[in-house]
Formats: structure tokens, C-alpha cells, sequence
């Protein structure tokens, strides 16, 4: 039975700012949590003009307090930017504040351009490299408190913070393996990598007290609205957004454009479909198809959809599709699965 997780990269949209944005992000998490979807994730971003999550931490905060059940969480933490000391303690007191809630995804790019990255780092120098050692200190820090260890976490040590790895590579799956920690692949943006990388992850996997088999999320983009010709309209956003930031030009995220698509050249034709290919863009049941074809392609435990959409209405309109359709995908789930037991005599 496949989950559904929600990421939010907090759009700042034309015409609107940051303050507008994480009103919307709290609206959607709270709709998100009354329409059953598992947990939800927001990203750490810096100098985008177009995201307002760069203070992860806070805005986990922000979203955890204005909710109740749903886990709240990075999608990820990009822990080259930070100590890992630094990120347990903020963690720590996440966790103190929303016991059971909280979930800490952790990846190795940057997470901006290498500008930016020297001015979060001050040096750029041998971070990524480290990238293994950091996550096991990170992970060290959450563990029961051992008297050898002169620095702690405080709030955190004890916690057990549940770590997940992020990639969109061989990388990550293999690290996650190796540690025994569940997998998040970034399919929504970078797709070519999807099926070797989560077989080396299953194949690879290594029980740990985390956990005891492997766990796989997938992401997944997910424009979805009561016709087919509306929902590649809100698609055309995201479009826009993304040739702008491949361009070096990245801003707020644009209204939609029609006739969009059928004004791009080629080049520009190729390079979206390449990294929007795992995606589903339609009335409900297009998406139900698309949605339930991704799932048996990838055997995932979880899907955490991306609706990067200008209208927030209608961004709420495609997440409850989407929940609509992930319910539907469970009861049949759940029907065959009935079917398969012995009957009583």
C-alpha cells in the first residue's frame, strides 16, 4: 500500500511575497493532513526568489505548530551548508516541540549556485567529500547519550530524529543502503537515474536500528484539475519557472501562459520533457492512470507529490486529487489484498 507525502517548495509567486507564501504553505498543510497524506516536507533553498522555505528549520516550525497528526519535515536539509551539530539541535528542539512529528531529510548539493554556497560555507573546500562522516555524526548526536562524548546535542541526543537520505543519483542510494536508512529519490526534477538507483538501493540495503528493510520514496509532479486542457495550463508555471532557472534568471514563480508550450523551440522541448518525465498532468482519472503506472514502475512505499502551481486554489485543488486518487489506489490495494486471504469455513 503506497503512501502519499506532500512537497511544498513554498512558491513565492509574481506579485506576491514570502509572507503570503508561508500563509499558503500552512493552508495547504492543514488541508493536507484532513486529506490523509503521510507526512510533509518543505526544502531548504537559498537566494531563489521564487521559494521562501531557505530557513528550513523555522518554517518546519511554522507548519508543525499550525497542524496536529501530519509529520512535518526537509525535504531536504542540505548538510554540507551546516555543522552537524547545528542541524541536531535544531532538530532536537523540533522534535521536543512536536514529539513524534518530525522527520529529517538530509542531502549533499548545495542547494543554490556556487556564489551563494561560498557565502552560507565560507569555503567550498572538501564539505561535499565529507559528506558520509557528517551524516553518521549527525545520527550519533540523536542516539542515547554516552558518557565518552564530551559535545551533545541539548535538545536532541536521545531523540532519534529519524534520518532519511535524498539523492538523484547512485550516490545517495548507495550511502542510504550502507546505513541502513530510508531513501528519498529526487524523480520530480531529476528522473534519469530512478530505476538503478533504487535496485542498488534495495539490492545493497543493510538493516539498521532505524530501520529493518528498505523504505523508498519517490517523487512525483502532479498538475491535476477538473479537465485536461486546465491542468496543462497550471503546468505552464512550472515550465516557465524552470527554463528561467536553467537560464541563470530564476524569480517568483509566473502565472500561467497559454499556448506556452507550443511557442517553446526543440531544445527547450527536450531538456523539459527530460526532467519533467515522471509527471502526471490532467482531469483525475488521466492522473489515476499515470499516478498508478508510476507506482508499479517503482514499487515505491511512498510518493511525495510536487504541485508547483501560481493559483493557490488551484494548488489545493490538485493536492486533494491527488489524495483523492492515492485513496482510491489503497481501497483497490487493499481489496486484492483481502482477496488473497484464505476464507473462512
Amino acid at each position: 500500500m503506497t503512501r502519499l507525502a506532500v512537497l511544498d517548495l513554498a512558491p513565492i509567486i509574481e506579485g506576491g511575497d514570502a509572507r503570503l507564501a508561508l500563509r499558503n504553505s500552512l493552508d495547504l498543510a492543514r488541508c493536507a493532513e484532513g486529506w490523509g497524506y503521510e507526512r510533509y516536507w518543505v526544502a531548504e533553498h537559498h537566494n531563489m526568489r521564487g521559494i521562501a522555505s531557505a530557513a528550513t528549520a523555522v518554517v518546519i516550525g511554522h507548519i508543525a505548530g499550525g497542524t496536529s497528526s501530519i509529520r512535518v519535515g526537509a525535504g531536504g536539509v542540505m548538510l554540507p551548508n551546516h555543522a552537524p551539530l547545528v542541524i541536531a539541535e535544531q532538530f532536537g528542539t523540533l522534535e521536543s516541540l512536536f514529539p513524534g512529528r518530525i522527520d529529517l531529510g538530509i542531502g549533499r548539493a548545495p542547494g543554490t549556485d556556487q556564489m551563494t554556497a561560498h557565502a552560507l560555507r565560507r569555503t567550498l573546500a572538501g564539505d561535499i567529500d565529507r559528506f558520509p562522516q557528517d551524516v553518521i555524526e549527525l545520527r550519533d548526536y540523536f542516539a542515547e547519550p554516552q558518557p565518552s562524548r564530551h559535545v551533545q546535542a541539548v535538545p536532541g541526543a536521545g531523540l532519534k530524529v529519524p534520518l532519511w537520505i535524498l539523492g538523484s543519483s547512485l550516490y545517495g542510494a548507495q550511502l542510504a543502503a550502507l546505513l541502513g536508512l530510508p531513501y528519498a529519490f529526487a524523480s520530480h526534477f531529476a528522473p534519469a537515474a530512478l530505476d538503478e538507483a533504487l535496485k542498488t538501493y534495495r539490492e545493497h540495503f543493510t538493516p539498521s536500528p532505524q530501520l529493518a528493510q528498505p523504505y523508498v520514496m519517490v517523487g512525483y509532479n502532479v498538475f491535476a484539475a477538473e479537465t485536461d486542457e486546465e491542468a496543462r495550463l497550471l503546468r505552464t508555471s512550472s515550465q516557465q519557472s524552470f527554463l528561467k532557472l536553467r537560464t541563470g534568471n530564476p524569480g517568483p514563480l509566473p502565472p500561467p501562459k497559454a499556448d506556452f508550450e507550443a511557442k517553446l523551440g526543440a531544445a527547450e522541448r527536450h531538456l523539459l520533457g527530460q526532467v519533467t518525465a515522471c509527471s502526471a498532468v490532467g482531469a483525475p482519472d488521466r492522473v489515476r492512470t499515470e499516478l498508478e503506472r508510476f507506482v508499479e514502475r517503482t514499487g515505491a512505499d511512498e510518493v511525495i507529490v510536487s504541485s508547483h502551481i501560481y493559483d493557490h486554489g488551484a494548488r489545493l485543488r490538485s493536492y486533494q486529487i491527488a489524495a483523492e486518487v492515492g485513496a482510491h489506489l489503497r481501497g483497490v490495494a487493499d481489496k486484492e489484498t483481502d482477496q488473497t486471504q484464505p476464507r473462512r469455513r
